[in-house]
């Protein structure tokens, strides 16, 4: 089965009980089973995706904190850009 017809399974009711009808009830509750562990496993996902993206801003604070404390700027940190060139460059003299 596409993600596509997954898809259009999760989105319509209607399709989702056309597709049931072909199961039998054991099929359907091994269906249920599976999706239940799948769903379960992508909150736990979920949950350490955002605890992560929660210590990197705790981390960036205080390291945002520290540059202020120390009297220094995100300017200080960071050196001056190289100035790219513009145009073209120039022909090979030897032809």
């Amino acid at each position: 089965m596409s993600t596509e017809s997954l898809e259009r399974i999760a989105r319509n009711k209607n399709v989702a009980r056309a597709a049931a009808r072909q199961l039998s009830m054991e099929q359907l509750h091994k269906l249920a089973e599976v999706i239940n562990e799948v769903i379960e496993q992508k909150q736990q996902e979920d949950h350490h995706r955002r605890e992560e993206e929660d210590q990197k801003a705790r981390k960036l604070a205080e390291i945002r904190e520290a540059i202020n404390d120390a009297g220094l700027s995100v300017d200080d940190l960071v050196g001056e850009q190289p100035r790219r060139r513009r145009g073209r460059p120039p022909k090979n003299a030897k032809a």
